[in-house]
């Protein structure tokens, strides 16, 4: 049995009951972009299910920060939904995080004539070729205080609805990742070259995060170990920026890896969830696409316990700054090898969770315990399913 798996965790003004956390996984319940009672459902099980913190995926900073239309604009339209999220999984007995989230260059989303989205560099805009935006361009000068102020008034507004942590997204490709990575920064100003240089927009919207919300509200980053492709992040980079968020007043790292533009199976692992998107994808251009690209983009990848923990190790051993630790977590065993053994604060489930809300429960009453969760990958198929994703060995 873990010694420290339900020990509390004081994080900033924030106590933890125990030491899990719910990955942000996007569960396709926000339809129109509002979120659904099935979303507020989904996370108030996640909570009675025993988890302390659940977190609520891809709430974007404003209208154009989204990767398709199906996503939260944290809003006034979106505030009644949000509160009610938040009480509900209060009411359970959990506490609630958002990931605060920004799409940059990878985006399907149609905009008007003239604009298009902008990231790091000018790049091709791989997952728009097919909504007929192809090209994505560079954040000009005035584009990062407009960001960066859009990160903040989120920020409030989701401390306003109740909710009692934030996540800012860093990983899997999206803006903030697109600067840290030079796989997609390009840039010759103060915003490129070296890692002191890509992290400046990353840090200044942790800066004006931290100045919106005050001391008391934690605030968590999602960061790349590793991008997964060539000329990416490595955990070298990753073990600087964690010293340079910490610096900045960051309460907590959750450790990931992989480009969800190029190297989403790296973060997966497990088998291809390429025929269940192609089921469900309600587009036929989109499905063409996926039959077309799919099999280099989502090939099966192997699947082993704590796959990350190796180069998750190497920043541990390097940083003093508070770790979660997300990869491959599905029994106890792992749970107690990663908070005891290698000194992690508190461990990020996601698939196992989807499988058994009361997972975290069932190991308070069984140390041994072990998730039924196949790692089929089914369930990341079913995000443009009615109903959202789900575990299909569950629920069929």
């Amino acid at each position: 049995m873990s010694t420290r798996a339900f020990a509390a965790w004081q994080l900033a003004g924030l106590t933890l009951p125990n030491r899990f956390v719910k990955a942000a996984t996007f569960e396709g319940r926000t339809q129109g972009g509002e979120p659904s009672e099935s979303l507020v459902a989904f996370h108030a099980g996640i909570a009675r299910g025993g988890t302390a913190l659940t977190t609520v995926a891809y709430c974007a900073v404003a209208p154009d920060a989204r990767t398709f239309p199906d996503q939260i604009v944290v809003n006034e339209a979106t505030m009644p939904g949000l509160r009610r999220l938040a009480g509900s999984v209060h009411e359970a007995g959990g506490l609630v995080s958002a990931q605060l989230a920004h799409a940059g260059s990878f985006s399907r989303l149609k905009r008007p004539l003239g604009q298009r989205s902008r990231g790091p560099s000018v790049t091709i805009n791989d997952y728009g070729l097919l909504a007929g935006e192809p090209i994505a361009g560079a954040m000009r000068p005035q584009d990062f205080d407009a960001v960066v102020a859009q990160y903040a008034a989120t920020a409030v507004r989701l401390k306003t609805a109740g909710f009692d942590a934030l996540e800012i997204h860093m990983g899997h490709g999206y803006l903030l990742s697109q600067f840290i990575s030079p796989a997609t920064n390009r840039r010759t100003d103060a915003y490129g070259g070296s890692l002191v240089n890509r992290m400046r927009l990353p840090l200044r919207v942790l800066e004006a995060v931290r100045a919106a919300v005050g001391d008391d509200m934690p605030l968590i980053a999602k960061l790349n170990l590793d991008d997964g492709l060539p000329g990416g992040v490595h955990v070298n980079n990753s073990i600087e920026a964690c010293n340079m968020l910490g610096a900045g007043g960051i309460n907590a790292v959750e450790l990931s890896g992989g480009f969800v533009s190029r190297s989403p199976m790296y973060l997966f692992r497990g088998e291809s969830p390429l025929p269940e998107m192609i089921r469900n994808e309600p587009s036929a251009i989109f499905r063409f696409f996926f039959r077309l690209a799919g099999p280099k983009l989502f090939p099966s990848m192997p699947f082993e316990p704590l796959y990350f923990l190796e180069q998750a190790r190497r920043v541990r051993q390097a940083v003093d700054v508070p770790l979660i630790y997300l990869g491959g977590v599905s029994s106890g065993d792992d749970v107690r090898r990663v908070l005891d053994e290698e000194g992690f604060d508190a461990v990020a489930l996601g698939r196992t969770l989807l499988h058994d809300a009361g997972f975290v429960e069932r190991l308070r009453a069984d140390a041994r315990a072990a998730s039924g969760c196949t790692h089929c990958n089914r369930c990341v198929g079913l995000l443009d399913a009615p109903g959202g994703i789900r575990c299909t060995l569950v629920q069929g």
